[in-house]
């Protein structure tokens, strides 16, 4: 890459205040030399054309100036710069494990719970591109939805496409950790990290919470531990002969629990009682989570002093020739 010419002496530049002085000088010399005649009339001069040295008459002055003028830059020394630009991103693996059990359905949040959390699970993996990120669903037992992955775009396709329901239901939280720990345990990148999404307590499952989070820890993965659902009472909606009926149920969450785990791992735990709250969660791990990007910038200069050079050596032999030949006048 090819950026601007600078100049390494570019006091040099001063000496440009020789070229008008030049022109008052010729301009005076040349006014002295002019001699002058008294006729009656001009009609015999009409006729006779300019010579080529009437027709060129300052044109050997013109050359000195712009023969000046090139050595003054080129003692300013021009230099050209190529730079390099060298990143190496050290990207982050990331398993979002996703609590889709029936109660994800009530809706506190908008649309429900598991609404809400999809959808701010696609913002947050559309802001790390550098990143590779899985996604685990667990309800009365666990699955891989998507491996780690740096395709987003299919992501965010099996992201939406998870529904309440898609697997017997229940909360089996250490099955969906254990799942996700699997799915991280042989990655090499130099930060592993679960966000665990849930609503409710631990009822189901083959694996106790806290053993999964002694392997997470074993293999260094950090856990942050989200509980997702309003303080007190949240309205949830029943399937009827008559429609669909809207109940208040009482959020169970356990929040010991799940800050046992991120305790546990070096992560941190946080409560969602809404949309907005939800949102703020995932941009502040967002924050504590970044990217290792090296940049290394190489640059290196070129003189170009001597096309300058050059070119006024150039000018100045045009002048000596022109002086000598077409141009050249007697004493």
């Amino acid at each position: 890459m090819i950026s601007g010419i600078e100049f390494a002496s570019p006091k040099f530049f001063l000496l440009f205040i020789t070229i008008p002085l030049m022109i008052i000088w010729y301009w005076f010399k040349h006014r002295k030399s002019q001699a002058e005649l008294q006729v009656s009339t001009f009609e015999g001069f009409e006729k006779a054309g300019k010579s080529i040295k009437e027709s060129f008459l300052h044109l050997l002055f013109i050359l000195r100036l712009l023969t000046i003028s090139a050595l003054i830059i080129a003692l300013a020394r021009p230099q050209s710069s190529s730079s390099r630009r060298d990143v190496n991103v050290e990207g982050i693996d990331i398993i979002i494990a996703q609590d889709i059990s029936g109660s994800m359905l009530a809706e506190d949040f908008k649309p429900n719970r598991l609404g809400a959390a999809k959808k701010e699970a696609v913002g947050f993996i559309n802001g790390r591109p550098n990143d590779r990120i899985g996604l685990v669903v667990f309800s009365g037992e666990s699955f891989t939805q998507c491996p780690i992955t740096t395709d987003h775009t299919v992501l965010n396709n099996l992201m939406e496409k998870i529904e309440s329901g898609m697997i017997e239901d229940g909360t089996a939280i250490g099955d969906g950790l254990a799942t996700a720990v699997t799915r991280l345990k042989e990655s090499k990148a130099f930060s592993k990290v679960i966000i665990l999404l849930t609503d409710g307590i631990n009822n189901m499952g083959s694996i106790d919470p806290l053993s999964a989070a002694e392997i997470a820890k074993l293999y260094k993965v950090r856990v942050y531990t989200v509980g997702v659902g309003t303080l007190g009472m949240a309205p949830y909606p029943f399937k009827t002969p008559f429609g669909i009926q809207y109940q208040n149920v009482d959020v169970k969450i356990d929040e010991p629990l799940l800050q046992k785990i991120a305790l546990m791992t070096g992560g941190e735990y946080f409560r969602a009682t809404n949309n907005k709250k939800l949102e703020t969660i995932y941009k502040e791990i967002d924050k504590l989570e970044k990217s290792k990007i090296d940049v290394l910038e190489f640059r290196k200069k070129h003189e170009e002093f001597l096309v300058i050079a050059l070119i006024a050596l150039g000018l100045l032999l045009l002048e000596v020739i022109l002086r000598n030949t077409l141009l050249r006048t007697t004493p």
